[in-house]
């Protein structure tokens, strides 16, 4: 910058009314600039807290992959500019070369130096950040990565030119905290409208949720019922857990202090509905579980931590032999009856094995033949069926196969999927099925297959029995339809509709997981 003594002087007068030391500000700020929150659509310099150089792009290219580095602030210097875009999770975008923040490979290794590269759809985990004020230093914040959970930092808090800008373990100190100073653009968030949680959402479209269930939040905005009980190894005894607030998180507090100096199982999982189609302990089908009298462990309660908005939870810890299941439901589809279903799973948690599945299935736990059952399946099996790539991926079991499409394995457009939480999507109506997914951290969901019903099974490729479908309505979560229990995943919620759910009502569904802020 050169040497303007007027402008000198505004800065002294800027960096005394912020009590913020001057050399820091003489080195990250124009006059107009200050350290701000950021908001949607709004321009700015990261600034390092150890250094208060800014983040720059080498010899300001404009080239995929160039790397980034640290050089003297100067507020003019387009390629030291970064547009947030989107609420956070958000993506930076260069000013200079339209190209955003970037982890290379989505590497987890603490220490990647990090690059840019195209922004594409902007829903690419490796390019969404988060941003958490630090606890330590007002105006300054941690900048984290969706895909590897790692923060943006100054290695080594150099405060030498060009020093790299890499991804590390995150913690509160002085370069892993950055100024977001002001360049152009918005100063506050536009106001926005929370979207209608999941269940009114389907409602609104005119599928109304038929079952819902979650240990982890309200799927309605006026319910404040039970969400899920927990039973305590100590004495036997159970406790129901609510939500913190009508619509909202549960009380995971409840189950810490029940559960202290204790072990606990979760021993139900309660419809939120009002139809009564709450999910038990499966009894033994015609696979039996290792329980007492053939019937499927519970799921331990702690195994599955998260945070929604900020507020502790538990999900769903599904491991080989975990399984629940209503034989005797209340609404649920039957027949070729249309129906949709979502749930939220931990894309990052599955194996091979049959099955994790969600939904719709045979109501004596046995296998009744192909087109019994409809359910979300998630895994990377490949001998029931499998999408593009090595799995996992989002698949409809439908019995005697898991589809990505109309034959088992003939879907590429039907990707591996692993994020860290991961909507999945089912839905069928006569002659028909659709699959969509997405991440549940940000985004939209996309559409993987939507076409006729699988014409051949994978037992039998001279077989089909999909169309028209003869689903029995019981409920299963963790396990096959016919109780097969070597699967495994994560659950934190899922609804099934009456009635085949428009895509619409799908996207706002997306929108509000998306707005809970899963963590």
């Amino acid at each position: 910058m050169p040497p303007f003594p007027q402008r000198k002087k505004r800065l002294l007068v800027t960096a005394l009314a912020l009590a913020v030391p001057s050399a820091v500000v003489a080195l990250t700020m124009q006059p107009s600039q200050a350290a701000t929150v950021p908001v949607a659509g709004g321009v700015y310099q990261l600034a390092s807290g150890a250094s208060g150089k800014c983040v720059d792009v080498t010899a300001a290219s404009t080239a995929n992959s160039a790397l980034l580095i640290q050089v003297a602030c100067n507020g003019t210097t387009t390629s030291q500019q970064w547009k947030a875009q989107g609420s956070a999770p958000a993506n930076l975008t260069n000013v200079n070369s339209t190209r955003c923040i970037d982890v290379p490979s989505s590497s987890t290794v603490s220490g990647t130096q990090l690059q840019q590269y195209g922004c594409g759809d902007g829903t690419k985990n490796n390019q969404l950040w988060t941003f958490t004020a630090s606890a330590g230093v007002p105006g300054k914040y941690l900048v984290k990565n969706v895909a590897t959970g790692l923060c943006v930092s100054d290695k080594d808090g150099s405060t030498a030119g060009n020093n790299p800008i890499v991804e590390e373990t995150c913690s509160d100190i002085a370069r892993m905290q950055w100024s977001f100073n002001y360049v152009s653009g918005p100063t506050t968030s536009p106001p926005t409208s929370t979207p209608r949680l999941p269940c009114d959402s389907y409602a609104g479209g005119g599928t109304p949720c038929v079952a819902a269930h979650s240990t982890v939040r309200a799927l309605y905005a006026a319910y404040n019922g039970n969400l899920y009980q927990v039973r305590r190894a100590s004495d036997g005894t159970t406790k129901n857990i609510t939500p913190l607030a009508a619509g909202g998180v549960a009380n995971a507090a409840l189950q810490d202090s029940f559960c202290s100096g204790t072990t606990c199982l979760i021993s139900i999982i309660y419809d939120q509905s009002g139809k009564g189609n709450h999910l038990y302990q499966a009894p033994p089908g015609h696979f039996t579980g290792p329980a007492s009298g053939g019937y499927d462990n519970l799921a331990d309660a702690t195994k599955a931590p998260t945070t929604v908005g900020g507020h502790k939870a538990y999900g769903v810890y599904v491991e080989p032999g975990v399984g629940y299941r209503n034989n005797k439901t209340t609404g649920i589809a039957t027949g070729d009856n249309p129906e949709g279903m979502y749930d939220i799973i931990d894309g990052t948690h599955y194996n091979g094995g049959c099955c994790f599945d969600y939904g719709n299935a045979e109501t004596n736990g046995e296998d009744n033949g192909n087109g019994t059952m409809e359910a979300i399946y998630f895994g990377n099996t490949t001998k029931w069926g499998s999408g593009a790539g090595d799995g996992p991926w989002v698949l409809a079991d439908m019995e005697n196969g898991v589809y990505g499409g109309s034959k088992a394995q003939d879907n590429t457009n039907d990707p591996t999927l692993t994020h860290r939480y991961l909507t999945a999507m089912i839905k069928g109506k006569p002659h028909n099925f659709a699959i969509r997914a997405g991440n549940a951290q940000g985004g939209t969901v996309s559409t993987y297959y939507d076409g006729v019903r699988p014409t051949e099974s994978v037992l039998d490729p001279a077989v089909s029995g999909y169309d028209p479908m003869r689903k029995e309505g019981a409920i299963i979560l963790g396990t096959g339809g016919d109780n097969s229990i070597k699967g495994a995943g994560t659950f934190y919620e899922g609804a099934m509709t009456s009635g085949y759910p428009t895509a619409a009502a799908e996207n706002e569904v997306q929108a509000n997981i998306v707005a809970a802020g899963y963590r």
